[in-house]
């Protein structure tokens, strides 16, 4: 007879007739779940009549922590206790009212048999949508399949005929006839272009540093290095402590002259006293140190993109790196002198930066700045949140907020148009500034490097900033973050539902062009950059190429 201690598998739950279950990915952060709890709420309630009229019930996974007063699964251990208990054949339903961190499910939908349904509130107060882009991103990546819908109070007939054909067939089909892969493209300068600085990238290669993979739970915006290399791209990968070691050796006098360009440049704070609560300069000190010695390191590797995760580690550290991460992607910014101070590092040049440590984003912000600056265009570029919108004036606007800072390039009045309000507690304890303002109308690019199928992909559109009332602004700042930059945008050719459906991350990049014609070009050599470093290309929309 054996002694060994040979493990016994609890029978599989099954399932009651008629009933599906439902989770909820939630923060890191238990003061975001806290603060988020009653938006949750109402979100499921809203999911749970959808059911019901359907002759479905919906029976959460996991019930209210009495400890911690939510129901948000807050972990990716928790996340595996949760989802032992749920029959693996059984319809499943994520629904996200905030931010979640996907790796607190992805383990249970990765290996969960039945239907999946994501599904978010398309609000703004807080970002389910975002989390809901960034999970459906996470599941696509790992071929996990699932269908997805969203509503702004459940009353509407389109959402409720969704939940029907999901309960029906399985699936939900959305409407993709904006989507073509990249056509052959004719021979032009632009294409001339792209297809050089691709074949330069994949010969002489490119480095990013990485400080730390994985933020808030991103697994979407981790790319392989077995997908990476082959475009050219290959990382260099650097932890935060090594960062926050450096910025110990920046000199006060140094972060001084930081601080003193950009109040000469026209840039505000709303400075305060209470460090808990408010902005001080003391934050600002820290900033300034952090964006100094981003430099230094990024000049020590030979960086061509830098990326700071932050969320992690560093928040309960020092000040927000978003002013840091705006400065860098600017051409215009205080200027950084090596530890010698023999020259001035990047002088004249954007550093692209990767926020959030996206490597989707990092691969889009050096083939922008190679291509923007190959024609003499700026070439400040920045990712954002897709956060929300409505319409407005016959017209879908869209609402995209970074959370801290653009490049001021892309500000109305530039630094002047600037000013730096601290984030807010509940996110970013240690406070900093952000860089924070209203994008200026204009042309627009925008893009997403992606992946899917076990390939890289990318998606391409275009779309106009525009300009709005000032109290329609304000009111669109106070429904989401007023704290953050804002961009009001009109994509052309792309409805909501056809944006939301196709779109692969919680993030897409955006880049400016002096006119319509210059950003039909621009978009064309990106296109062919892109497709030249082995990236499946899409076009999205209304596109003159």
């Amino acid at each position: 007879m054996s002694t060994y201690a040979v493990p016994t598998l609890a029978p599989e739950p099954v399932a009651p007739p008629r009933t599906a279950f439902l989770v909820a990915s939630g923060d890191l952060r238990e003061s975001a779940n806290v603060a988020g709890w009653a938006t949750q709420v109402a979100l499921e309630r809203v999911v749970t009549d959808a059911f019901a009229e359907q002759g479905w019930g919906l029976v959460r996974a996991n019930g209210v922590d009495p400890v911690t007063g939510h129901g948000f699964i807050s972990s990716q251990r928790m996340g595996l206790e949760v989802f032992a208990s749920i029959p693996p054949e059984a319809p499943l339903v994520v629904a996200e009212a905030v931010w979640q961190y996907s790796h607190h499910v992805l383990a249970g939908l990765r290996t969960h048999r039945g239907p999946v349904l994501t599904v978010a509130n398309f609000a703004g107060d807080w970002p389910g949508l975002v989390g809901l882009l960034g999970l459906n991103a996470g599941m696509t990546k790992m071929g996990r399949e699932y269908s997805t819908i969203w509503t702004v109070d459940g009353t509407d007939e389109w959402f409720r005929a969704g939940v029907a054909s999901w309960l029906t067939e399985w699936r939900i089909v959305h409407d993709a006839s904006h989507v073509r892969l990249l056509p052959a493209l004719p021979e032009g300068p632009e294409v001339e272009l792209g297809e050089a600085l691709a074949a330069q990238l994949v010969r002489d290669k490119a480095i990013i540093g990485v400080f730390d993979e994985g933020c808030m739970g991103m697994y979407n915006a981790i790319f392989d290095d077995e997908l990476l290399n082959p475009t050219g791209i290959y990382k260099e990968r650097l932890s935060q402590s090594a960062l926050w070691a450096q910025m110990q050796q920046v000199p006060d006098e140094v972060a001084n002259g930081v601080h003193d360009w950009l109040l000469e440049a026209g840039m505000t704070f709303r400075l305060g006293t209470d460090d808990a609560t408010e902005l001080t300069r003391e934050q600002l000190q820290w900033q300034y140190k952090m964006y100094v010695a981003a430099l230094w390191i990024a000049e020590d590797f030979g960086l061509d993109a830098v990326g700071i995760q932050y969320q992690q580690g560093l928040k309960d550290v020092c000040p927000a790196s978003d002013l840091a991460e705006g400065l860098l992607n600017n051409v215009a910014r205080p200027p950084v002198r090596s530890r010698d101070g023999s020259r001035v590092l990047w002088d004249g040049r954007a550093v692209p930066h990767f926020n959030e440590a996206d490597e989707g984003v990092a691969v889009d912000a050096l083939v922008t700045n190679r291509v923007w600056s190959a024609m003499g265009l700026d070439p400040a570029t920045t990712l954002h949140d897709v956060r929300w919108g409505e319409e407005f004036d016959g017209r879908f606007v869209w609402v995209w907020e970074i959370s801290g800072s653009v490049p001021a390039s892309h500000l109305d009045g530039g630094y002047a148009g600037a000013q730096g309000w601290r984030q807010d507690p509940v996110f970013f304890p240690a406070g900093g500034s952000t860089l924070n303002g209203v994008c200026k109308a204009g042309e627009v690019v925008w893009s997403r490097v992606y992946i899917a199928d076990g390939r890289l992909h990318a998606d391409l559109g275009r779309a106009t900033a525009v300009d709005l009332p000032e109290a329609e602004t304000q009111r669109r700042k106070e429904a989401t973050n007023p704290e953050w930059p804002i961009l009001h945008a009109v994509l052309h050719g792309v409805t909501r539902d056809q944006f939301m459906a196709r779109h692969k991350a919680n993030h897409l990049n955006v880049a400016y062009a002096p006119d319509a014609t210059t950003a039909d070009k621009a978009l064309t050599a990106k296109a062919a950059m892109l497709h030249g470093m082995g990236i499946e290309v899409h076009l999205c929309g209304d596109i003159q190429i």
